[in-house]
């Protein structure tokens, strides 16, 4: 097919030029096909337009100098598949665009509206179709009106503020990065150390990691303090309520025995009952943190996980762009007719039929904001659930839930107050009850407050005490991030980006720098932050940081120019990266000293039940095995999976005593599993089977 002349528009990715042509197509699109690259042509207003697909950053930047010093402060945009081996698949994306370009009379750009779509746009514009500016196609969904509505009314220019953020965010981000991780690889490579590893650090990655070290050091450095409680459990009818002394903790061992001695008597009486009613409004729509912690909290699912499944949602056209800081739900989006579009499937038939037959429609919305997007929301494109994945039905349903949720009523909810006399002590009995559902009846089963029901009680009642309880406990140190934590703590904290906080926390496991789900620092990570402390501070500091996130927002706002902003961070690096080489040979040591501790610190899988000693794993002659750090002494050993991937969990089997670790395959469910093969938790697997523990 040869065309003299076509309007070509730019997508971000494959799914959103199919999505582009069947909106746009007055008629039928044509699929053309052209090295496994599909683009669309189609028809509009009588004009021939063509929509063909970018596969996200088509360019990147590249050092001009390829030999690996520092600093580095020369670089290039370069085609992407040119700068690293991961992205030779974009090649032949690139080469389509650049066959296209002679012929394209007029250019529309059709990225992701934001910094990141506005680059991969601007880059393309300029490196491939030869052009300084184009229209520009601004839509929060893949929704066939909102696509039609944004072509009819695309934007005259690229947003210039948008992009000039982003391309800042590109170099100083870049700058950054390739600098700090060639100074902190060359400072053990230059070091004559035989040790030799990539260690990464960035603009944010640093900061984050020291923020989570500073947790680690809280938890390590905690002295636990005892303390007393004393429960009192009552009898009432045939159920069971649990009181507590008035003072929550008591802090003296004596006072705590006194107060037990003198309430274990048979009779409570109930001394005073106090009722309060409140509101709770429901919450507001998801932004990308909010939907982030939700997911981890009721899914487990890390951040990365969220992102890639919104987004898959996302290209689907049955969700909202999900990288947004909104809390807030225009009118705009047509709130009504999505609802009744949500009202065709059966699990929120009843929900919405509850919201429309009210008088009019109110959606509770949060105080943050977003210039460029909504907050998430399901559009009215809905999906046949069959069609999704369940991890992707999940994620869709709890969307679903909050937008739904946010039209409810406030709950109210009922706290009661009960205090007992138990001879002369008192004792508090606490319930909660919801008066009225509201919102929590359409959010169910994400709705995080339990019930604690109380019988209907009467000042001076006498009721029985089946027994009271002393507890000596201790103070616990603070809980370690999760993955949705750090992510809110992150943002409290003007760290990174809502687009780019899950990267920053998933490079952090990539290099070993934390693990777990409860995030641990390994050794290595706070070798890290502390060499980094003491030798380069301000590659750690969050005050750093911060200002670089406000000057780029100054970019976006037109408040400060690109060209400034990165001369200033040059200059700022440069000082960095000149203190470092002073002491680039103490660092390297030091971090050298740390690669190997934490190289033996990975094979520990826990204690050995014979002598105590450490097992580890031991490679010999192609094969793995665990065996005790006291050998020859000890002699304990035990078999590993083959073509395995084995970790420490923490934990020790009940029945035999020996750790329990977990095992990971290539295509394969991870599992955990004792070392001993013998073990009675092992009597009944078969050849495949795996221990649940």
């Amino acid at each position: 097919m040869v065309l003299m002349s076509y309007i070509l528009i730019v997508a971000e990715k494959p799914t959103a030029a199919k999505k582009i042509a069947e909106s746009l197509a007055e008629g039928k699109f044509k699929v053309i096909k052209k090295n496994d690259v599909e683009y669309y042509y189609f028809e509009r207003k009588g004009k021939p337009h063509i929509v063909a697909p970018a596969v996200g950053h088509l360019f990147n930047l590249s050092s001009i100098n390829k030999k690996w010093f520092y600093p580095v402060f020369d670089y290039e945009w370069k085609p992407s598949y040119l700068v690293s081996k991961f992205s030779l698949f974009s090649k032949k994306y690139f080469e389509v665009l650049k066959e296209l370009a002679p012929n394209a009379s007029e250019v529309i750009i059709a990225t992701d509206y934001d910094t990141e779509g506005e680059v991969i746009g601007y880059n393309i514009l300029r490196f491939l179709l030869n052009r300084k500016d184009a229209k520009r196609m601004k839509f929060s969904t893949l929704t066939k009106e909102e696509l039609i509505d944004s072509y009819e009314n695309a934007m005259k220019t690229l947003d210039w503020g948008q992009l000039e953020a982003g391309l800042a965010r590109h170099e100083i981000d870049w700058l950054w990065g390739i600098n700090l991780t060639r100074a902190l690889t060359l400072s053990l490579k230059n070091n004559g150390n035989r040790v030799f590893s990539i260690l990464s650090t960035g603009r944010v990655q640093g900061p984050t990691l020291s923020l989570l070290v500073k947790r680690e050091e809280e938890i390590e450095n905690f002295k636990p303090k005892p303390y007393w409680q004393i429960f009192a459990f009552i009898k009432i009818g045939k159920a069971k309520y649990q009181a507590i002394y008035e003072e929550d903790k008591i802090w003296e061992k004596e006072k705590a025995q006194k107060v037990f001695s003198q309430s274990n008597k048979k009779v409570a009486r109930v001394l005073k009952i106090k009722r309060r009613q409140y509101e709770q409004l429901p919450p507001p729509p998801f932004n990308t943190t909010d939907l982030q912690t939700e997911s981890y909290n009721h899914f487990g699912f890390s951040p990365m996980q969220t992102m890639n499944l919104a987004e898959s949602l996302y290209q689907r056209g049955i969700i909202s762009y999900p990288r947004t800081s909104s809390q807030k739900l225009p009118s705009s989006i047509g709130l009504k007719s999505i609802l009744q579009s949500l009202g065709k499937l059966p699990s929120y038939n009843k929900i919405v039929n509850k919201i429309l037959s009210g008088n009019e429609l109110h959606v509770v919305e949060g105080s943050k904001d977003d210039p460029a997007h909504p907050a998430i929301y399901p559009t009215k494109e809905v999906p046949n659930p069959n069609e999704l994945t369940p991890q992707e039905r999940k994620l869709y349903d709890l969307i679903v839930k909050r937008f739904l949720a946010a039209f409810g009523d406030p709950s109210i909810r009922e706290a009661m107050h009960v205090v007992l006399d138990i001879n002369g002590n008192k004792f508090i009995l606490k319930g909660v009850k919801t008066v009225k559902e509201g919102w929590r009846e359409f959010y169910y089963p994400y709705v995080a407050d339990r019930e604690i029901l109380l019988p209907e009680l009467r000042e001076g009642e006498e009721l029985e005490v089946e027994k009271v309880e002393i507890l000596e406990k201790k103070t616990e140190p603070p809980a370690r991030y999760t993955q949705a934590s750090i992510i809110k703590e992150m943002e409290k904290r003007g760290l990174g980006t809502k687009a780019t906080r899950s990267e920053i926390l998933k490079t952090l496991y990539d290099r070993n720098y934390i693990i777990g789900k409860s995030i641990k620092v390994t050794s290595l990570g706070k070798a890290v932050v502390k060499i980094l402390e003491q030798y380069s501070p301000k590659i750690i500091s969050e005050e750093l940081t911060r200002k670089l996130e406000e000057e780029m927002e100054n970019v976006y706002n037109g408040k400060k120019k690109r060209e400034e902003i990165v001369k200033e961070a040059k200059k700022l690096l440069e000082e960095i990266l000149s203190d470092f080489k002073k002491v680039e040979e103490k660092i390297g040591k030091e971090l050298s000293s740390a690669i190997m501790s934490s190289r033996n610190e990975k094979r520990i899988l826990g204690k050995c039940p014979s002598c105590g000693g450490d097992l580890i794993i031991i490679s010999y002659k192609g094969k793995a095995f665990v065996g005790c750090s006291n050998y020859p002494k000890c002699k304990t050993i035990y078999p590993l999976p083959r073509n395995a991937r084995i970790e420490a969990t923490g934990k020790v089997c009940e029945k035999c005593n020996t750790p329990i670790v977990r095992v990971f395959r290539k295509g394969k469910r991870a599992f955990s599993m004792c070392l001993d093969p013998n073990c009675p938790t092992k009597a009944n697997w078969g050849e495949n089977g795996n221990n649940k523990k």
